[in-house]
């Protein structure tokens, strides 16, 4: 099984750009699912159906969120549709709209698609990622889920690195989001996880984190409210390719790579 997963798509910029992008690196590599982090897709920040819609129609298997998931009402009635491939974070409250996992099926071969949040350094409460991931990993199981791939919204690299071993071996892969800026630690961790601390983000380059530098620049000298723009220019997508064994869910190997 060969999975594309791709960091989180920032604004109408990098929704475009992963139109032009993402199916031709469906097609080189093979990909027999792809999961793509919508959480910042919406023009500012948040998801809209618009901009779910976008990542579907660019070849999305699955759309996983983060801490920006619910800053737009309107998107709650697709997270809460049984048929809408769009999940959030599984450790938030359970009041929250939608679903923290999906179950992807084709051909055969059926993927566990897991969402969670971090703890630490995160304007939202959740519930401890450890034992959320031990819950739902029971549910896979109970289901004949041997695959799995675990989006991990988070800010701390140490908070991130911790849950890979602590889920090496259980889950195919982890893979990081939330700071945007790819890491250099693509691996196989000792028990057959793949893993990376951050795969990055899809949108404009010459960007502070997908936002118009002088934007950040501002609200950081000056501590005052900023409205954040994205600039227009050359984009890139990052993103990983997981091969991973149907029968013993271990992964094979992982790749990353950054588009332009």
């Amino acid at each position: 099984m060969r999975v594309l997963f791709v960091g989180d798509v920032v604004s109408e910029i990098g929704c475009d750009f992963l139109m032009r992008t993402m199916p031709q690196m469906k097609k080189k590599h093979n990909i027999d699912f792809c999961i793509v982090n919508g959480e910042n897709s919406a023009l500012g920040n948040g998801i809209t159906p618009a901009s779910c819609d976008i990542i579907l129609s660019a070849g999305a298997d699955a759309v996983t969120g983060g801490n920006h998931t619910f800053r737009r009402a309107e998107f709650y009635e697709i997270l809460d549709r049984s048929f809408t491939p769009a999940i959030r974070p599984a450790n938030v409250h359970r009041s929250a709209p939608g679903v923290g996992y999906t179950v992807l099926s084709r051909g055969g071969l059926r993927l566990g698609v897991i969402n969670l949040l971090g703890a630490s350094f995160m304007d939202m409460r959740v519930s401890d990622p450890f034992d959320c991931l031990d819950a739902v990993l029971d549910e896979l199981k109970a289901d004949g889920v041997t695959c799995s791939v675990v989006d991990f919204h988070a800010e701390a690299t140490g908070e991130k690195r911790a849950l890979g071993f602590y889920a090496d071996g259980r889950i195919s892969a982890l893979i990081g989001t939330h700071t945007h800026v790819p890491t250099a630690d693509a691996q196989i961790l000792p028990k057959g996880t793949a893993y990376i601390t951050d795969v990055g983000m899809t949108g404009p380059i010459q960007s502070v984190l997908g936002v118009e530098a002088q934007c950040v620049i501002k609200k950081l000298r000056t501590g005052l409210p900023v409205r954040f723009t994205n600039p227009s220019g050359p984009c890139s997508m990052c993103c990983a390719v997981i091969e991973i064994d149907n029968k013993s869910g271990k992964a094979v190997s992982i790749e990353s790579y950054e588009i332009k």
